[in-house]
C-alpha cells in the first residue's frame, strides 16, 4: 500500500463565487486523485442570499446548480459526475426531486443515493453533494 505522500498528489481546496462560500470549517470541495469531493450544496443562492421559504422544486434547482458550478471549479462536468447523495426532508419530495434531477441532468445517470431526513440546516428542503472525476 503506498503512503500518501508517495502518490505524488496533495488534496486541493476548490472555491467558487458561483456557488455560495464555504460556511463552516470545510472546502467547497476538495480534489484529489483525479477525483472532486463536492461538500453538501443547501439552496443558498451564490451571493449568499436565503430563501428557505422557496418552494422544493426552486430549491432543489437552485441545490444542483451550486453543485454542478463547483463540480465546474473544480475541472469536472455533469457527465463527469460519479456518485451522488441527495438529503432530501419529506419522503413526499422524492418524485419531485426526480422530476427536477431528470431536467438539470437529462441523461445523466450516476450512481445515487436520496436519504430522508426530518430537518436541514436554515430549514431548507434539500442537500446535495458529490464525487467528480475531474482533471489533475
Amino acid at each position: 500500500m503506498k503512503d500518501i505522500d508517495m502518490i505524488g498528489s496533495t488534496p486541493l481546496p476548490v472555491t467558487t463565487a458561483d456557488a455560495p462560500a464555504a460556511g463552516g470549517h470545510y472546502a467547497q470541495a476538495i480534489k484529489y486523485g483525479g477525483l472532486a469531493y463536492i461538500s453538501g450544496q443547501l439552496p443558498i443562492a451564490p451571493d449568499g442570499t436565503h430563501r428557505p421559504e422557496a418552494d422544493f422544486d426552486d430549491q432543489a434547482r437552485l441545490a444542483i446548480r451550486n453543485l454542478l458550478a463547483v463540480a465546474q471549479a473544480a475541472g469536472s462536468s455533469v457527465e463527469q459526475l460519479l456518485k451522488v447523495t441527495v438529503y432530501i426532508v419529506g419522503i413526499e419530495n422524492w418524485p419531485r426531486f426526480n422530476a427536477v434531477y431528470a431536467e438539470l441532468l437529462g441523461d445523466i445517470r450516476p450512481a445515487r443515493s436520496v436519504v430522508p431526513v426530518p430537518h436541514l440546516h436554515y430549514g431548507y428542503l434539500v442537500e446535495i453533494d458529490a464525487i467528480a472525476a475531474c482533471a489533475g
